[in-house]
Parts: structure tokens; sequence; C-alpha cells
């Protein structure tokens, strides 16, 4: 099956499941855009028109525009192995340069406020620690190290690992947090479950592992679920919108019109640091950016510190 085939060419090359998820999606509506054609049949004439729809009639952004024309590309280059398509003839849609929103600390210490539980937890660490929420959600117990204040991010975006700061404000409300999990993985065990899913081929060299409380989710589900491929009983890491939900309302509690989401946390840390007079470098390697000019964006929100203009009419 061609969609099977997808899937198994993308887990070869260690894409993660979101971008599964994602890039099946996309050519499954490629397909149906054509009037379900096999995609041997079709080529660079059905593929702009699909884009063409996206854009035009389904107005997307520009960035979901390019996922949709690497999706397709995806299955002619890998799967299909046709090379024939121009990728000169296939222009990228230009990304507006979008300046990203940045709360004031006073607005992030509202929202915080707002929030409890795991959820008010885990957004300490996006503001404190500078994490994407899925990084957050998928930290392992043995990634925190509370003697050095770090977390240890693995796998992050990319597929790269960084050490970024472990902040001392959420270490206690953490610890005990880390109590309570324990304690349910103790249930768990005893009810003959306790098991998580591992990264690659873990469960393979230490059999042991997914039953060990280091390799347990930092922030399990409520409710455990069947692992379709085997048949096991596992527990989850908490589901992101969860946590987008309190955010959300944690926002709107707090008064702020900025629409703020949980990613602006983590837009809120590199400009505070910033501010408060760290090097670019410094907060390009916390953030795990590849390239230093996209940290460098969060100086153009700044207006204040060294590199801080003043209104000429503020000096009249």
């Amino acid at each position: 099956m061609l969609l099977e085939e997808v899937r198994n060419q993308l887990r070869v090359r260690h894409y993660s499941r979101r971008t599964e998820e994602a890039y099946v999606g996309w050519i499954k509506r490629f397909i149906l855009f054509n009037g379900k054609r096999h995609p041997c049949e079709m080529g660079e004439t059905e593929l702009q028109a699909f884009l063409t729809d996206l854009a035009v009639s389904r107005r997307v952004s520009a960035s979901t525009q390019n996922q949709a024309m690497c999706a397709v590309l995806f299955l002619y280059r890998d799967v299909l192995r046709n090379e024939e398509l121009s990728m000169k003839l296939l222009v990228r849609a230009q990304r507006p340069a979008r300046l990203p929103v940045v709360l004031t600390k006073q607005e992030v210490r509202a929202v915080l406020d707002c929030m409890r539980g795991p959820a008010g937890l885990i957004s300490g660490l996006l503001y404190g620690a500078g994490l994407r929420l899925m990084e957050c959600l998928t930290l392992r117990v043995k990634d925190l190290d509370f003697d050095r204040n770090e977390i240890l991010v693995r796998d992050g975006k990319g597929q790269k690992d960084r050490v970024t700061v472990l902040p001392e404000a959420v270490k206690n409300g953490l610890q005990s947090h880390l109590r309570a999990v324990k304690e349910l993985h103790g249930q768990d065990l005893l009810r003959g479950r306790g098991r998580v899913a591992l990264p690659d081929a873990i469960a393979l060299k230490y059999p042991n592992a997914e039953r060990a409380w280091g390799w347990q989710w930092v922030f399990p589900a409520s409710s455990c679920y069947v692992d379709r491929e085997n048949g096991i009983e596992r527990r989850h890491h908490l589901h992101e919108s969860v946590v987008q939900r309190a955010m959300k309302a944690a926002v709107r509690a707090a008064n702020i019109t900025k629409p703020a989401s949980c990613h602006t946390l983590r837009h809120s840390f590199a400009t505070h640091l910033l501010e408060s007079g760290y090097d670019i470098r410094t907060i390009q390697e916390l953030l795990g950016h590849s390239d230093v000019r996209t940290t460098m964006v969060y100086t153009h929100v700044l207006n204040q510190g060294g590199r801080g203009v003043r209104s000429p009419f503020d000096s009249l």
C-alpha cells in the first residue's frame, strides 16, 4: 500500500511521528484533490494546481503550503524514486517576517499565577528554561539534574540534544510533583502496567528499561492506553492540549490582550535574557538554534537595554 510505504520510508529516516502524520495527511489530500489518481500518473502540473488551490481557495499560510509541497516531493523523490519533478518550477511560498509576541515580566508573573498543577509547572519550565512545549512534555525523569540545575533536552527540534537551565523557582514544586508521579508509577507496577514507550531500540537492548523509574515521563497522562503495535498497556505523557487550554484560560484571567500562547513563554525567556545582558550566543545554545540569525529576531523586540532606542520626543 502506498501510504504504508510512505510511513516506512519516513521511519527509516527517523522523521518524528508528528511529521509522519502531517506528510501522510498532505499526500492523502493531494491524491483526493486529483480525483484519486495514482501519483505515478501525475506530475508537476497536478502538484502546482494543488499548491495553487491551497494558496488561493483555502488561503493557507506560507508555512503550511511549504509543508504540503515538501510532503508531496518526499513521496516522489524518496518513495516513488521519481527525480523528474523540477524544483525550479516549484517555488516555495515566501514566509512573511513576523516578530514574536513577547510578554513583559509582570505579564508572565500574572499568567503563571493563574495556573495550577502540572500545567503550572510546565508553563514555569517553558518560561524558566526556554523549552518548547513538546520538549517539556517528553521529558524523562533521568533528564532532570537537580544538583547541577540542568535539564537535558533529548531529541529536540532537528533531532538535536542540548542542555538548558533548570530554574530554581520550580525546583521545590517539581520535586513534590515527581514524588506523586513515583507513587503513581508504583501503583501501575503493582497492576502489571508501568511501561512507557522507548526511543529506537532501547527496549531491545535494555528489556527492563520501560519499567525503570528514570525512563518514566515527568508529566504522565492521567490514563493509560493500549499500544496498537504490540497490545501492551502503557502510560503516555500529558497531551499538549491540556497545557494549551490552561494557558489560554490564564491569559484571559490575567486580562492580557496579547495573543499569547505556550510558545510565547519561550519567546519571553529569550527576550528577558537579552534584556538582562546575556550574550546572544549563550541564548542561542539554550534555545537550541542552529543559526544565530534565528536568535537575533529577539533583538528586534527589545525596547530597553544596551541597544535600546529612546525616542527623541522623550528628551524634549
